[in-house]
């Protein structure tokens, strides 16, 4: 069925698909604009918009890896979540704050400062929430048909992509063991982990980024007393925080770098030249974060190719930094013998009685065995089957209005962040939001 209140409008519809917080932060700068005659619809299977998958988690170790003071849906407000926090008075968990002052709040309070933002434009019926699944879409007539897992046709002039991330592929090591109880491969499965808190001994964590950080965090606070092997790749952990220095003169979009390498010089020369003022390293990458945008435009093709493949590791742990809270937990964990973080690549995995076998070839080529009580994959989204993986994606695609990009780390967008399809020209009526639609042109 055809919503009816959609058609009997005169004013365009824009469909926001996905309500985390980009879905709703769009919805929140639409809604604000009133110049647009508009009528905006988000929709998401959530109860809540704003929460999608980082901030729906009621687990109170899962913290912001920001301070709230850096965080916000308003740009035009530096400090909108720390404001809400101090305007609502909220009660802070023991420990959010630390000596200097900055606020690592659990991540569900940022949830409750979207939805508070929202509310307004909810009530008004300028926002509406759409509680369903988007299941394919097709363009009829200049519009667009989006079809919903509640037996609705939800028309709209205009589309916002918003989707979240596509769940973590599972290992080549592990394909053959999807069936088993002690393989873990969603690491949001909340009820799955409190029973390895409480009843492995030796566990097994592929990955060794920032999920991976939350899942030992979460093991951690439910009294887990056994040992942890985080094993990656490279064997890297998510840097941490500094705080309270001065910014960086470093400018990274003026003459950008036209290869990855030159990049890699620019930034090492950066860094060197701040530490002679008394400046960490964070303060030059937070330039590059800033003037990542004009990076990304200035690099042609084949080094953005090169800088993915070589460079994005090292990228992601010094960009998507650790909440001085859960590094603590690390810290300890690895102080007392309990948490190893390690490199290695995986070989081999078989299912035992008493656990899982796994074979992996560590930096010095030599195989390692042992047989862990639970694995837990944590190996990040699969960027690569963003469009495979969804049917709503993938109608969009067979209908010629998205693509996945060449570097498979999302969808492929103009620098205008519109939505490139297989032969026809980017469309006007089509963006696509979100944190995985390109590589360093992240907010």
């Amino acid at each position: 069925m055809t919503s009816p209140d959609l058609r009997s409008r005169d004013e365009p519809v824009v469909a926001i698909v996905g309500g985390g917080f980009t879905g709703a932060s769009t919805a929140f700068h639409l809604a604000r604009d009133r110049s647009l005659p508009l009528r905006i619809v988000v929709v998401e299977r959530r109860a809540g918009l704003g929460q999608g998958l980082a901030y729906s988690t009621a687990d109170p170790s899962h913290r912001i890896n920001v301070p709230a003071a850096r965080m916000t849906m308003d740009c035009a407000e530096k400090s909108g979540l720390q404001n809400w926090l101090d305007r609502r008075r909220i009660a802070l968990s023991a420990g959010t704050c630390l000596a200097t002052g900055e606020a690592f709040v659990q991540r569900g309070l940022v949830a409750q400062y979207v939805a508070d933002n929202l509310a307004p434009h909810l009530a008004s019926g300028r926002v509406r929430h759409l509680r369903a699944s988007a299941l394919a879409a097709r363009r009829v007539a200049g519009r667009f048909m989006i079809a919903c897992d509640d037996g609705s046709e939800l028309v709209a002039d205009a589309v916002v992509i918003a989707t979240s991330h596509p769940p973590p592929g599972v290992p080549a090591a592990f394909a053959g063991l999807a069936d088993s109880p002690r393989l873990i491969a969603d690491s949001s499965a909340a009820d799955r982990l409190a029973e390895v808190a409480r009843q492995a001994r030796n566990v097994l964590v592929v990955g060794t980024g920032l999920t991976a950080a939350d899942v030992i965090a979460s093991l951690d606070r439910q009294g887990f007393a056994g040992r942890i092997t985080a094993l990656s790749r490279r064997g890297l952990r998510s840097r941490g925080h500094a705080f309270g220095y001065a910014e960086s003169v470093a400018d990274f979009a003026g003459n950008p770098a036209r290869s990855a390498l030159a990049l890699l010089r620019r930034i090492r020369a950066a860094v060197r030249l701040d530490r002679q003022s008394g400046l960490p390293w964070q303060a030059a990458l937070d330039n590059v974060r800033r003037d990542g945008s004009a990076i990304w435009a200035a690099l042609p093709p084949d080094q953005r190719a090169r800088l993915v493949h070589r460079l994005r590791v090292w990228w992601d742990i010094h960009r998507f930094r650790i909440a001085p809270q859960v590094e603590a937990v690390l810290d300890r964990l690895i102080a007392g013998h309990r948490l190893t973080v390690t490199a290695g690549r995986l070989q081999t995995a078989r299912q035992l009685d008493e656990g899982i076998a796994v074979v992996w070839r560590g930096r010095d080529g030599r195989p390692r065995r042992e047989v862990f009580d639970a694995v837990i994959l944590t190996t990040g989204p699969a960027h690569g089957s963003v469009v495979a993986g969804s049917a709503f994606l993938s109608s969009l695609a067979d209908a010629g209005l998205i693509r996945p990009d060449a570097l498979h780390l999302g969808l492929d967008v103009t620098q205008g962040c519109l939505a490139v399809g297989g032969t026809a020209p980017p469309r006007r009526a089509f963006w696509s939001q979100g944190r995985w639609r390109a590589a360093m042109s992240v907010s």
